[in-house]
């Protein structure tokens, strides 16, 4: 039983394994109409339950298409309908789940949550999203800028905002990979200490640069992400777009990356926010992409868990 918690904690060769097979299975449905399944069927007779503390569009639908695609059936919880830690205590709602389903898909507030589920649980679970990391839509993003450029090891990656759980996953994407990653933000939002010292141990620093055309200079992929979160309060959102309004990426800051690179957003956007509409939909921009991606790295990560 292989659980997928975070990059950095899964070995950096199952980690190309997953890339490669996410691709394979996207090109194995190029010309196949959506709503039908793969001739591959690997999760026939598997339930897989998809939790939902956080809500979620693409995560939910990638998920539960993914699974339905490769034979399996999904159940879809909410918080409110589990419910946990209020009465139940996780360690218990892991081991009941674990006597009816195959697989579990979390997506939670507090990364302990996740971490009692899967030390509870007798069936692998994937984190689906914490407020400390985010996996799941980085090993997208990967296999998105090696079918547009090839190997990202080596390449400049710029992340321009706020050193959220996003740009966590992708500190870890960057040791496991071999790519540089520079941060360009407000020092009142740098990423946590500890990716620092992960970085630097995996022998790939992270760079903090706070004037964004600097940072972007030669970037091969800018990467942001939305500056508010669903849940901050008014106060807090005023606050943080005074601060990253100066990290904005437009088009005058793209002329500053390489004529090929590519943007990312992991969506959902505010648009001329974060990120100019100029940019989203322009030459750069691979994020309808990295959207897709998510189905089918998604359903390699499932089938890595599985072993099938």
């Amino acid at each position: 039983m292989k659980h997928f918690l975070d990059i950095h904690t899964t070995d950096t060769d199952d980690l190309r394994a997953i890339i490669d097979s996410a691709q394979a299975m996207k090109t194995a449905r190029n010309g196949r109409p959506k709503g039908t399944k793969d001739d591959d069927q690997p999760l026939a007779g598997q339930m897989v339950a998809l939790i939902f503390e956080k809500p979620s569009t693409r995560t939910r639908i990638s998920f539960d298409v993914g699974v339905r695609q490769m034979g399996g059936e999904t159940m879809v919880l909410s918080g409110a309908d589990m419910q946990l830690g209020h009465g139940e205590t996780i360690a218990d709602t892991a081991r009941v789940l674990s006597r009816y389903v195959d697989l579990i898909m979390i997506r939670t507030f507090e990364e302990a949550t996740l971490l009692e589920m899967a030390e509870h649980a007798d069936v692998p679970v994937i984190n689906g999203l914490t407020n400390r990391t985010h996996p799941c839509q980085i090993m997208a993003d990967v296999m998105t800028f090696e079918e547009h450029r090839g190997p990202i090891a080596d390449k400049k990656v710029v992340w321009s905002g706020d050193g959220n759980n996003v740009f966590a996953s992708f500190a870890h994407a960057a040791g496991q990979f071999g790519f540089d990653l520079t941060f360009t933000g407000p020092e009142t939002l740098d990423p946590e200490k500890a990716w620092f010292d992960y970085c630097a141990g995996k022998g790939r620093p992270l760079t903090v640069e706070r004037d964004p055309v600097k940072a972007v200079t030669g970037a091969d992929l800018v990467v942001t992400d939305t500056w508010v979160s669903m849940h901050d309060p008014q106060s807090a959102r005023e606050r943080r777009h005074n601060q990253l309004r100066p990290y904005q990426v437009n088009e005058a800051l793209m002329k500053h990356a390489k004529d090929d690179a590519l943007f990312m957003h992991c969506l959902p956007a505010h648009r001329d926010d974060e990120a100019t509409s100029a940019v989203m939909d322009g030459s750069h921009s691979v994020i309808f992409d990295e959207a897709e991606n998510r189905l089918h790295a998604q359903k390699a990560i499932m089938r890595y868990c599985l072993g099938v």
